[in-house]
C-alpha cells in the first residue's frame, strides 16, 4: 500500500534533473553522481517516483478489448533447477496486453485456473479474442464470455495472428531493465513491476518524461 507522500524538499530544478535520470533508465547511485546529490536522497526520491507511477495506475481501471493476449512470467535472481513454472524462489505475475495499447500486470500468488480466470473476467470485456499459450490453466476459457485461441509452442510460436508475442517482448524488456539493479527488495517489488508497466504504456521516452514531470508538479513539486 503507498502511504501519502509529502511534497520533496529539493529544490526543482535538482527533482528535474532526477526525473530526467529516472526515465533515462539511470540507478539512483548513478543519478546521485551525475545531479550532484547524496546517494541516499536519489534512492528515496526515486522511490516516491515509483510509489506516485503505482498510485497513477491503480487510479486507470483496466478494461481491456479486442485482441488481448495474456500469459505468466516469473521474476527473481538466476537459480539453479526448475525454470519457469513452478520455479522456487520466482515472484510469479500475470500480464494482459490489448494489441496495440497497454499492459496491465499484476502480481499473483500462483498460476491456477482459480486465480487467472477472475483477473481475466475483471479486465477483459465479454466477446474479446484471448490469446493463450496451451497452459492447463487456461482451458476454461474454450467455454466462457471469451472467444479463446491458443498457441501450441511445442508446434510453433505464431500462426498468422495467433501468438503471444506481444506480451512476452514486455516480459523481455521488464526483466532487461530490472536486471540492471543489484537486487530488488521483495517488499518493493510491485513499485518496480508497475514501473516497467508504465515504461512500456508511455513510450516513447519524450512522452515518459512529459507525463512524470506533470504527475511529479502536481505530487512532489
Amino acid at each position: 500500500m503507498v502511504t501519502k507522500r509529502r511534497r520533496s524538499r529539493l529544490s526543482a530544478s535538482i527533482q528535474a534533473d532526477l526525473i530526467k535520470q529516472f526515465v533515462a533508465g539511470a540507478t539512483a547511485r548513478s543519478a546521485a553522481d551525475l545531479v550532484g546529490v547524496n546517494r541516499h536522497t536519489a534512492t528515496l526520491y526515486f522511490h516516491k517516483l515509483r510509489e506516485l507511477i503505482a498510485t497513477k495506475l491503480a487510479e486507470q481501471t483496466p478494461w481491456l478489448s479486442g485482441e488481448i493476449e495474456v500469459d505468466e512470467s516469473y521474476f527473481g535472481g538466476s537459480r539453479k533447477g526448475k525454470r519457469g513454472r513452478g520455479a522456487a524462489g520466482k515472484v510469479p505475475v500475470f500480464g494482459l496486453l490489448k494489441r496495440g495499447g497497454k499492459v496491465h500486470a499484476v502480481i499473483i500468488p500462483n498460476a491456477k485456473q482459480s486465480t487467472l480466470l477472475p483477473i481475466i473476467r475483471q479486465t477483459i470485456k465479454p466477446d474479446s479474442i484471448v490469446y493463450t499459450d496451451s497452459f492447463t490453466s487456461y482451458d476454461a476459457l474454450d467455454v466462457s464470455e471469451f472467444r479463446h485461441v491458443r498457441i501450441n509452442h511445442s508446434e510453433a510460436f505464431v500462426q498468422d495472428r495467433n501468438h503471444i508475442n506481444g506480451i512476452e517482448n514486455f516480459w523481455n524488456q521488464a526483466k532487461r531493465h530490472l536486471r540492471r539493479f543489484n537486487g530488488i527488495p521483495e517488499q518493493h517489488f510491485h513499485l518496480f513491476l508497475k514501473e516497467c508497466e508504465w515504461r512500456f504504456n508511455y513510450r516513447p521516452t519524450k512522452n515518459m518524461l512529459n507525463v512524470l514531470m506533470a504527475w511529479a508538479k502536481h505530487d512532489l513539486l
